[in-house]
């Protein structure tokens, strides 16, 4: 992986972790598309891409975060301990499904551009229907935030956003645009940091003598990936924000659309940019 490569995969993570558009889709392509090969660069990057992004919502949501803390210090039952307490609910599924089938599905996707396509419809849809729900006015619930997690549990499926699948789940439960946003960029801190932690585990255990060193992987292309992805990432954070508050969401499934069918050719040889 050179300069050039981590400077591009860095921005398509950190734009595509927060806009609904998946972004283990759009690395899966680009990923095809550039040929790097090497997994222990791979797995490198995408411990340092995942971290970068966790960053970027922890500073987001730096104020909202610290309220939570000091609710959950005070050791009794709050706003804040409920709180978190939905957050922890909510990143069971998706804990259980990373942990049981995350090689099954790797392997699955690994590219696999027509079946990512396919997911990409798929977030097209749900996207689609948050134009029809008018009514906002519920808060996160146990129930809700529930269901919100088995949404982001399916998310594990590259071409399946994650914000896009949380947020979408979050508006059709009709809760309030600020909450569904919130809570999902919070709760999907989970995931991402989880992925860090799986790839960095696979990463120490591949060679014992590296301890997690950026093995095979230049110090300057390791830099310019995690400031690519953080900064784009604050970005895209923010931006999502006020695309939900707007009520925009659906405008995102025309991209998805128009991705899932055009990567659904491209992987089934019906059209191709080879010689």
């Amino acid at each position: 992986m050179n300069e050039f490569e981590a400077l591009i995969l860095g921005i398509v993570q950190g734009l595509t972790e927060y806009l609904p558009v998946s972004s283990s889709g759009h690395l899966v392509v680009a990923s095809s598309f550039m040929e790097v090969k090497d997994p222990d660069e791979n797995l490198t990057f995408a411990v340092l891409v995942h971290a970068a992004t966790a960053l970027s919502s922890l500073i987001i949501f730096r104020v909202a975060i610290a309220s939570i803390f000091r609710d959950l210090f005070k050791f009794q039952w709050n706003e804040g301990t409920k709180y978190v307490a939905m957050l922890a609910l909510s990143a069971v599924p998706v804990v259980i499904v990373g942990l049981v089938f995350e090689a099954q599905l790797s392997a699955m996707f690994e590219g696999n551009i027509a079946l990512v396509g396919a997911m990409w419809l798929v977030t097209g849809g749900l996207l689609l229907l948050t134009m029809y729900v008018k009514q906002h006015d519920q808060k996160p619930t146990f129930v809700n935030t529930l269901i919100i997690g088995f949404a982001q549990a399916i998310a594990v499926l590259p071409g399946i956003s994650r914000s896009g699948a949380t947020i979408a789940t979050g508006l059709l439960l009709k809760m309030e645009k600020a909450d569904a946003a919130k809570f999902s960029f919070l709760v999907v801190i989970v995931p991402i940091l989880g992925k860090a932690a799986l790839d960095l585990k696979d990463l120490i255990s591949g060679d014992p003598t590296t301890a997690g060193a950026s093995q095979g992987l230049p110090p300057m292309v390791a830099l310019i990936g995690f400031l690519a992805a953080f900064l784009t990432g604050l970005a895209a954070c923010k931006a999502m924000l006020s695309i939900v508050q707007k009520g925009k969401l659906h405008y995102f499934s025309i991209y998805c659309f128009v991705l899932g069918i055009f990567a659904i050719l491209i992987g089934t040889n019906i059209i191709s940019f080879g010689s």
